[in-house]
């Protein structure tokens, strides 16, 4: 690491506590694929690091507001944001470290039901004061005040353009999208807006040392709460204990199983724009079967 930027680091760090901050350790973290991550030991104790090119202040600006948002709800642990910005070539963001631990006989019970009161925080309408990230890409969240309409108009329709523009998909892409778009109303059941954490698969949580359940990175927005609910069967899914904790304390709608893939065509589009490959083909079967 710049020992420039550590310096830095320790002068903004020093201006937030109004009293003098050192740091005595950076260790770097793995298993990031957008940021470079690091727990940075200071005379104030352990702290997250993330860090990119300057080029991502913005990003780590709406992760912090997103970071409030959850840990305003007082429900599932998040780790509260401290600093965000950046200096010269870096942008950073600076958050409490949460060290991971193990499970514990009601670890996987808690956050169902974490995840139950923070999806009963809601709103008027479908949305959020201001678009945020889901890994790289922009996250449209202008409010809509059907469920129907922000899915397709704010989640579908940006994203299959972007495939399009990338010669991924074509004409036959863009109709099913359309055909699909008419169809949303009739399939998903009415719901109030749910707060969501927005990615929420199995990267983006952990069990700390007392066996309580944290989540961190999030992509928020009042949504369908079913969005969450199929991000966490997305890769691989969460134990089967928690789903049937979740139907106990929140009860989904009749038949939700049956628009999981649905629900996780969102993720897949974003998927098939970063990565391409097999997600561009996932995602416009997911059209077809749904259209």
């Amino acid at each position: 690491m710049d020992k420039h930027f550590l310096f830095h680091l320790t002068t903004i760090l020093t201006n937030h506590w109004h009293s003098p901050v050192t740091i005595h350790n950076y260790s770097s973290v793995s298993g990031g694929d957008i940021n470079e991550a690091a727990i940075i030991e200071t005379s104030r104790g352990p702290w997250f690091l993330k860090l990119n090119h300057s080029s991502y202040t913005r990003m780590f600006e709406k992760e912090f507001n997103g970071l409030h948002l959850l840990q305003s709800t007082n429900t599932l642990k998040t780790p509260a944001p401290l600093l965000y910005g950046d200096w010269q070539q870096y942008a950073f963001l600076i958050m409490e470290y949460l060290p991971k631990g193990h499970a514990g006989p009601q670890s996987v019970s808690w956050l169902a039901e974490g995840l139950a009161a923070l999806h009963r925080n809601s709103h008027e309408q479908f949305g959020l004061e201001e678009d945020n990230y889901i890994g790289t890409l922009v996250q449209q969240n202008t409010w809509k005040s059907s469920w129907a309409a922000f899915y397709a108009e704010n989640r579908i329709f940006p994203l299959v353009r972007q495939l399009v523009d990338m010669k991924h998909f074509g004409t036959k892409e863009i109709r099913l999208a359309d055909a699909l778009a008419i169809r949303l109303a009739e399939i998903f059941p009415v719901e109030s807006p749910a707060l969501l954490h927005g990615d929420l698969w199995g990267g983006n949580y952990i069990f700390m040392g007392n066996g309580d359940p944290a989540i961190y990175d999030p992509a928020v927005y009042y949504g369908h709460r079913e969005m969450d609910m199929a991000m966490t069967m997305l890769f691989g899914g969460f134990d089967a204990s928690f789903y049937q904790r979740y139907q106990e304390v929140f009860p989904l709608e009749v038949n939700w199983r049956k628009r999981v893939l649905l629900c996780q065509l969102y993720p897949l589009l974003v998927h098939a724009i970063l990565f391409g490959g097999h997600y561009v083909r996932q995602s416009a079967g997911i059209l077809e079967q749904y259209a």
